[in-house]
């Protein structure tokens, strides 16, 4: 067995091999900036095309693979997961949300091109990537991306994050929006991938085991980086969570038992592995990743 830092070593090369081939699928299936709206457009870009790790991308590309799928269905998903979560990000960094000046080492969208456009760009990138889903014929998958987008998703979690703000809460709470938030779309990105390559229904579940552990590992250790992390180092602002009374683990358990709790949820997407039959290490690489990444 390989060192949890060989893992995490092999996972960011991998990492950086899907993220060329993410870029140029971004690059051919954004709308030019020659083309009305133009202003739109670049807007668009500049959110897409400003960096990142990639990883949703990356999890239906390798559980696409893993589960021995063909053809240029999953060059779809790979971008539609991505910009969901562009989408998902441009809107939480908005003045009326989180009100954040940098993302990724750069000014947010609103702060570049204003809160209107910032908000346009984040509801027409929502918009596309449910168009290329479409042209992947899978009625399943589709659903998966709509419902991880509803009030019992993404945007359900968003809205208790806003209710939580200033005020103390429980671990329960914390789950709750961690989940919602962040862990239901890397699980996604993993139903999809295994979705559009014909995995069985069975794997598809040990699927989203392993994706919700993971999932809920990287938003703990998000909060844990927020705290001990620069601005320079994460790429947007840090210590905002304190300053903003969010709900994360290190306000409600402390550092240390952040820490642990990540790593048992590490522990727990490793044993979820252990139930599928094909190949799976790329999965254990990027697990991880997940929890021993410095930015």
């Amino acid at each position: 067995m390989q060192s949890i830092e060989k893992e995490s070593a092999i996972a960011q090369d991998y990492l950086s091999k899907i993220s060329v081939q993410a870029e140029a699928l971004f690059d051919k299936y954004l709308p030019p900036v020659t083309d009305q709206p133009c202003r739109l457009h670049e807007a668009m870009r500049y959110s897409m095309l400003a960096g990142g790790k990639r990883l949703r991308p990356a999890l239906v590309r390798a559980t696409f693979d893993m589960f021995g799928g063909k053809g240029e269905n999953v060059e779809y998903a790979m971008v539609a997961l991505e910009m969901i979560h562009t989408f998902s990000l441009i809107h939480d960094d908005l003045p009326c949300i989180d009100n954040d000046d940098f993302r990724r080492g750069k000014p947010t969208s609103h702060k570049q091109f204003g809160e209107a456009t910032a908000v346009m760009a984040g509801d027409a990138l929502c918009v596309l990537a449910f168009e290329l889903m479409g042209k992947t014929g899978n009625a399943r998958a589709i659903e998966v991306l709509a419902h991880l987008l509803s009030t019992y998703g993404l945007i359900g979690g968003e809205m208790i994050d806003i209710e939580c703000e200033g005020k103390e809460v429980d671990l329960e709470t914390v789950d709750y929006i961690h989940y919602h938030k962040t862990a239901a779309l890397i699980e996604a990105a993993l139903q999809v991938g295994a979705m559009l390559a014909g995995a069985s229904d069975k794997d598809i579940q040990i699927i989203r085991q392993y994706g919700r552990a993971i999932g809920l590992a990287f938003q703990i250790v998000d909060d844990i980086l927020d705290i001990v992390s620069t601005t320079e180092e994460l790429g947007k602002d840090a210590g905002s969570d304190i300053e903003k009374g969010k709900a994360t683990y290190p306000s409600v358990v402390g550092l240390d038992k952040s820490r642990e709790k990540a790593k048992e949820l590490y522990e727990e997407s490793i044993r979820a592995l252990d139930g599928l039959s094909c190949d799976t290490n790329v999965l254990r690489a990027i697990a991880a990743f997940i929890i021993t990444r410095v930015k």
